[in-house]
């Protein structure tokens, strides 16, 4: 994220579960990660690509996007195949890559 001109701060909790709740993950999306943009209150959950969340913040109706569990081909995992769909919080495809 930050090669992409992302800037984050890291906050380390031993109740990852309750934050996610608080937020609106739905359960069946989640991950490990779990982000706040702080400009728009939008969630990124997992090892969403960077292109994926300027996609995102693109949409502003779209409260968050996920790649739920540990998807092998996402960033931070492996390579791109043009196979990670991440979704949005109603489960719908948002985006393939």
């Amino acid at each position: 994220m930050e090669s992409a001109g992302f800037t984050f701060t890291s906050i380390k909790t031993s109740d990852v579960a309750q934050h996610k709740t608080r937020l609106g993950v739905p359960p069946q999306l989640s991950s490990c990660h779990t982000a706040i943009v702080s400009a728009s209150g939008q969630i990124v959950e997992g090892h969403v690509p960077a292109n994926v969340v300027h996609k995102l913040l693109a949409q502003s109706a779209t409260k968050g996007v996920a790649a739920p569990g540990m998807p092998a081909n996402a960033p931070g995992m492996g390579d791109l195949d043009g196979n990670l769909v991440t979704v949005d919080f109603q489960g719908r495809p948002f985006s393939r890559d």
